[in-house]
């Protein structure tokens, strides 16, 4: 029989494949080098192509979309339970064959390499506003060694420390003030990266037709949209809004037995980036939200939860509701109307 499925168990520099007949029979195991992978596939018969969602993933799905393969990327965590025995390298490219063939296995769309490289601008934008972080906190606590206290603001720490390096009096070591001062210039060149990058994310949301749709959401601005944008994918992937929602883990964790339902605090499940930008947009839109026009569905949609939520709640809840907005536009590729917006 002819090979139906492909297992690939990604490695940094050795891929182990195992492939399945049209039965389920395993045909052969072999490990490549990632040339001889790419060969591999280039000379097989179209088939299936499985492997985990991982770092490299979407490299070899899009290699073996381009040789009319069908690639499937499968999440870790459901295929873990197909592993057999003791874990090795093949084994769990068996367990990532045998995983695709079951019809309600769900997938990762492959990216294309663009939204990959947007995705991975998003990932080293959040790492230097952490490198900054770090950066005004470690100043902070310099200066607290000599008695002098900043409040933890970055707005707070760009207005007084200048007068605190210029003060002679506060008994600072003139190397302690030469150390804060290249801190700073650090801090200072992490904000020249980080307000290029946001004109280069609001240039390409302004030029996507997809990002220029989510433009239309209040609360949803270029760095949000961009982010979603390059997160999702394929919004048609999901169902309806809710999966969408329940996979950036915006929805009530269920923990129901013996027919009794049981919901707990969200489930904090899929892209904690893109969660985190949602209720950071959800909490801008209830500070403006009063000052939207009577008949604007969004607005009376917020008034009826802040009367009766707290307001971090009130901002999840509405975090939840566009995300599922996020679906409905991307999917239909029409811009959102809060005319529209029912409860």
């Amino acid at each position: 029989m002819s090979i139906s499925t492909i297992g690939i168990d990604i490695g940094k520099s050795k891929f182990h494949v195992c492939a399945l007949d049209e039965r389920g029979h395993v045909k052969f195991r072999r490990a490549y080098s990632r040339s001889g992978l790419i060969q591999f596939l280039a000379n097989t018969p179209p088939a299936r192509v499985a492997t985990e969602a991982c770092a490299g993933a979407h490299f070899v799905g899009r290699k073996a979309q381009s040789f009319d393969h069908e690639a499937r990327l499968l999440p870790g965590q459901y295929v873990k339970a197909y592993v057999k025995s003791q874990k090795n390298d093949f084994a769990d490219a068996e367990a990532i064959a045998e995983a695709s063939t079951r019809p309600t296995m769900r997938s990762v769309p492959v990216k294309p390499a663009d939204r990959q490289a947007l995705q991975l601008l998003h990932r080293q934008r959040s790492a230097w506003i952490g490198e900054r972080t770090a950066l005004a906190n470690r100043i902070r606590a310099m200066l607290l060694e000599f008695g002098i206290t900043i409040p933890k603001s970055l707005s707070q720490l760009r207005r007084q420390l200048p007068c605190v390096l210029e003060d002679a009096e506060n008994e600072l070591p003139d190397r302690l003030r030469e150390l804060i001062v290249e801190l700073w210039d650090d801090i200072t060149r992490l904000d020249k990266r980080l307000k290029r990058l946001d004109s280069e994310l609001e240039t390409h949301a302004h030029a996507d037709p997809q990002t220029q749709l989510l433009l239309s959401i209040p609360g949803i601005g270029p760095v949000i949209a961009t982010a979603l944008i390059s997160g999702i994918g394929d919004a048609s992937t999901f169902r309806k809004g809710r999966d969408l929602a329940a996979w950036m883990g915006l929805v009530p964790r269920q923990y129901s037995t013996g027919g009794q339902t049981r919901l707990l605090g969200i489930g904090k499940r899929g892209n904690a980036h893109l969660r985190m930008l949602l209720i950071h947009g959800a909490r801008a839109v209830l500070r403006v939200a009063s000052k939207r026009s009577e008949d604007d569905g969004l607005r009376r949609w917020v008034e009826r939860v802040t009367a009766r939520k707290h307001p971090n709640v009130a901002a999840v809840a509405l975090a939840n509701k566009m995300a599922r907005i996020v679906h409905a536009v991307l999917r239909h590729n029409t811009p959102f109307k809060a005319q529209l917006m029912g409860a």
